[in-house]
C-alpha cells in the first residue's frame, strides 16, 4: 500500500497525549516524534534534554544505538523551524524501556493508536480533516472559523503539491515562496506577521495561521490559490519561475486586500490572536486577563 505524507500544516504536526503536546513530523513514510517532548511527558522533567543525557549514560546499549534511534529532523520550535532529535515508533519504544515510569504503558498504547489512525487516514483522507476539526473544536474555536481554517489547509496542500511536481524543493524554498506570497498579500512576511500578533512572546501555540482572523485566512487562501493557478497556466518550472508566480499570486490578494481596506477604512492585518484557549488566559488591549475561551484577543501593547 502506497502511503502519502499528511497535509503540511501545524494541525498535523502535533499530537495530543493526555492533553500534552507532542511535536512530530512526517519522514520516510512514518510519523517521527520529538524525543524531548516524549521524555517530558513520561518523566515530568523540567529539563528533558538533561534527562535524555542521563538515560544514555545509565544505559550503554541505548547510547550505543543512539545514532540509529535519534534522527535530527526539521520541526517547529520557539525560534522557528530547527533540526531536533526525533524517533519513530520503534525508536520510542526502545527509549521508553529505559525510563522507569508508570506512564510508559499508556504511552505505548497511545502510540499504537496514533499509528492505527494514520493508516485509516491514508485509506480515507477525509478522516484527517475530521480529526483536525475535532482538535479545533476541542480547543474552542468558533465553528465558522474552523471551516475556513480547514479550507485553508486544503488550499495550502494543493499549492505545495503543485510546487513539488514543478521542481521546488521542500524546506527552504517552500519557506521563501510562502514569504513572497505573504509579503505581497499583507505587506509583511509570516515572521513579521507573528511578531505583529505578539506570537513571538509565547513558547507554545504560536503557529500563525491558527491565530489568523477570518479575513486574514481568506486573503491567505486567495494568495495561495492564485499562485497555484498562475503556476499552472504559465507552466512554471523550478524555483525562479515559481517565485515569480508567488509574487504575482500574492499581488492579486494584496490588491484585493487594499481595495477592501479602502472601502471599510479598517486594516485587514490584525493584532488579534487566539491565545485564549481553554485553560489559558489571553491578553486584552489593556493587558488584563480575558475569559478562558478562544475569542480573538489582542496582545498587550508595549
Amino acid at each position: 500500500m502506497k502511503t502519502t505524507p499528511p497535509a503540511q500544516e501545524p494541525a498535523h504536526h502535533i499530537a495530543i497525549f493526555q492533553e500534552t503536546t507532542i511535536r512530530r513530523t512526517w519522514h520516510n513514510e512514518a510519523w517521527w516524534f520529538v524525543i524531548v517532548d516524549v521524555v517530558a511527558v513520561l518523566t515530568d522533567s523540567v529539563q528533558p534534554e538533561g534527562y535524555v543525557k542521563d538515560l544514555r549514560r545509565r544505559d550503554p546499549e541505548l547510547a550505543k544505538g543512539w545514532g540509529q534511534i535519534a534522527t535530527p529532523l526539521r520541526v517547529e520550535t520557539v525560534g522557528g523551524a530547527q533540526r531536533v532529535n526525533c524517533a519513530n515508533t520503534e525508536g520510542l519504544f526502545r527509549i521508553i524501556q529505559s525510563i522507569p515510569s508508570p506512564k510508559a504503558e499508556p504511552f505505548k498504547r497511545w502510540l499504537a493508536q496514533v499509528g492505527y489512525e494514520r493508516v485509516k487516514e491514508i485509506e480515507n483522507p477525509e478522516l484527517a480533516s475530521a480529526r483536525a476539526r475535532e482538535l479545533y473544536q476541542a480547543k474552542g474555536y468558533p465553528q465558522a472559523w474552523i471551516e475556513k481554517r480547514l479550507r485553508s489547509i486544503s488550499v495550502r496542500g494543493e499549492l505545495t503539491d503543485e510546487w513539488k511536481v514543478r521542481g521546488v524543493s521542500e524546506g527552504k524554498e517552500y519557506g521563501i515562496l510562502t514569504a513572497e506570497i505573504a509579503r505581497a498579500t499583507f505587506g509583511m512576511t509570516p515572521v513579521e506577521h507573528q511578531a505583529f500578533k505578539g506570537l513571538n512572546q509565547v513558547k507554545t501555540g504560536n503557529n500563525l495561521r491558527d491565530h489568523m482572523t477570518d479575513l486574514e485566512l481568506i486573503f491567505t487562501m486567495l494568495g495561495e490559490a492564485s499562485t497555484t493557478e498562475i503556476a499552472r497556466r504559465g507552466d512554471a518550472i523550478g524555483f525562479d519561475e515559481n517565485q515569480l508566480s508567488a509574487k504575482e499570486g500574492g499581488k492579486i490578494a494584496g490588491n484585493a486586500r487594499k481595495a477592501l481596506e479602502a472601502k471599510t477604512g479598517k486594516p485587514v492585518v490584525s493584532r488579534s490572536n487566539y491565545l485564549a484557549i481553554p485553560g489559558a488566559k489571553a491578553r486584552s488591549d489593556d493587558g488584563s486577563a480575558t475569559a478562558k475561551t478562544p475569542a480573538l484577543a489582542k496582545p498587550k501593547k508595549k
